[in-house]
């Protein structure tokens, strides 16, 4: 990546893959003095897309939800000492994330997931989808990277990383 982002994109499905580029788009944001703009794409479940005239619909609560719990039990809620820009998008998760770029200094930041063939079949790969399309930089995480740090943390005795000034928060993505 060169240069400093002055915004920092995450994707954002309830994954373990999504929480572990939580957590690195957290640090990003905090290491370079972004906006955090955490992003959770939604499309009816029935496969429609009406004309959007209608009321907030039971799925758009229910990412609304999930975009909460994202920031709610990693970090007791959304971190104070950062500037966080949610985003809640109609649509598919990679076109949500490439319309969030305002331009080539920001950073967009996926998990990789471990999706099945069928998944991917239906929806495409997010990443790649980021990847061919986005004007800025991709980042990938997987969630090994979390899981190695959460256990690192519980192997020394330390307190789970619950905040942006965390030991893991200032170290994750660190490479």
């Amino acid at each position: 990546m060169t240069g400093t982002p002055t915004r920092v994109i995450v994707g954002l499905s309830g994954s373990l893959s999504s929480l572990a580029a939580l957590y690195r788009a957290v640090h990003e944001a905090a290491r370079h003095g972004a906006t955090l703009v955490p992003v959770v794409a939604w499309t009816p479940s029935d496969g429609t897309d009406r004309d959007g005239l209608r009321p907030l619909s039971e799925q758009e609560h229910a990412a609304r939800r999930r975009l909460d719990t994202a920031f709610d039990q990693p970090f007791g809620g959304y971190p104070a000492d950062l500037v966080v820009r949610p985003l809640v998008v109609r649509g598919h998760a990679g076109a949500a994330l490439v319309r969030a770029v305002t331009g080539p200094a920001d950073l967009i930041v996926v998990g990789t997931g471990t999706h099945g063939r069928l998944d991917r079949l239906l929806h495409g790969s997010v990443l790649r989808y980021c990847r061919t399309y986005a004007t800025c930089p991709v980042i990938a995480v997987s969630p090994s990277e979390l899981l190695q740090q959460l256990t690192l943390t519980a192997r020394s005795g330390a307190p789970l990383p619950l905040a942006t000034g965390s030991r893991f928060a200032r170290t994750a993505g660190a490479r």
